[in-house]
């Protein structure tokens, strides 16, 4: 039985009709959107570019040429399935809020998963922990929705964020190319820059999804308190004020800022969510809006 924790039946129907989208270019014809479940070769129209040596003659376009006296070579849709990986944060600042992060990070892979699953799509999740290699291995087909839901059901909060070094071992470890969803609330002292370089020259079309609790953007505190870190156990003790929380509001929405432009420069897609943000609107409004799913 589906757990209801994550996705309830009637939500799994809703999503047996979503697919999910690819923009890379390989192999001279451009990689779109997987039209149908793979039945070889796709031969639908896309573009068309300038021929260079050693383009298959074959893919010559003749009456361009016949009227501009220019080789071009066409360029098709490629039908091809997918392989679909997911690194969730399970560190133990994702273990904070009401609903905790990690429980809407679990909705989000567990979504995204069975998205590819019933599109015939590989599909393989890993946590990111210090310490950790915990995956799935490639599944694929509708049958392996209870491991895919049963490994994210035992997937804790715990530990060390170490983003840098997961995606290091991921891009070490899955050579083959296909969609990266990177989810986590990028709360790594380290900072960002290092993991997502990790896997920038790995061909992949990647999404960051980025999670933080309402909690941690609007917060209410008030007078003197110690603020212990919850992954290392540095604290600090501060007085909230106004001003102290106006300051910290502004030093947050500027780190969002910084990891959203250098994803976008590098062709990364970014989305920034809140856990009080409903997450059927996630899925249905804003990641089909965004080509990422149709």
């Amino acid at each position: 039985m589906v757990k209801e924790t994550l996705l309830d039946t009637d939500f799994l129907k809703k999503l047996e009709r979503l697919t999910i989208l690819t923009k890379k270019v390989i192999t001279g014809r451009l990689k779109g959107e997987k039209r149908s479940r793979k039945r070889g070769q796709s031969v639908e129209f896309a573009d068309f570019r300038n021929y260079v040596p050693g383009d298959d003659v074959r893919f010559i376009d003749w009456n361009t040429y016949a009227r501009l006296e220019r080789f071009f070579v066409k360029l098709f849709v490629e039908e091809e399935d997918i392989t679909i990986y997911i690194l969730i944060d399970t560190s133990k600042s994702m273990d904070f809020g009401n609903p905790p992060k990690i429980l809407y990070a679990k909705k989000l892979a567990a979504s995204l998963g069975y998205i590819g699953l019933s599109n015939l799509n590989r599909v393989i999740i890993s946590e990111m922990k210090f310490g950790s290699n915990k995956d799935t291995k490639a599944m694929r087909g509708k049958s392996e929705i209870h491991r895919m839901l049963n490994f994210l059901d035992e997937l804790e909060a715990d530990g060390k964020t170490t983003l840098a070094e997961s995606t290091r071992k991921f891009a070490l470890k899955h050579k083959r190319k296909g969609f990266l969803i990177i989810i986590s609330d990028f709360l790594d002292k380290a900072g960002y820059e290092a993991p997502l370089r990790n896997i920038i020259a790995r061909d992949l079309d990647v999404f960051v999804f980025q999670i933080l609790s309402a909690n941690e953007y609007e917060p209410e505190l008030t007078g003197d308190l110690r603020l212990v870190d919850s992954e290392d156990e540095e604290y600090a003790e501060v007085t909230i004020s106004d001003r102290l929380i106006k300051s910290y509001k502004k030093t947050l929405n500027e780190y969002c800022a910084q990891i959203k432009n250098f994803c976008l420069k590098r062709g990364i897609s970014y989305l920034f969510t809140l856990t009080s943000y409903p997450f059927e609107d996630i899925i249905f409004n804003y990641l089909k809006t965004a080509g990422i799913l149709k």
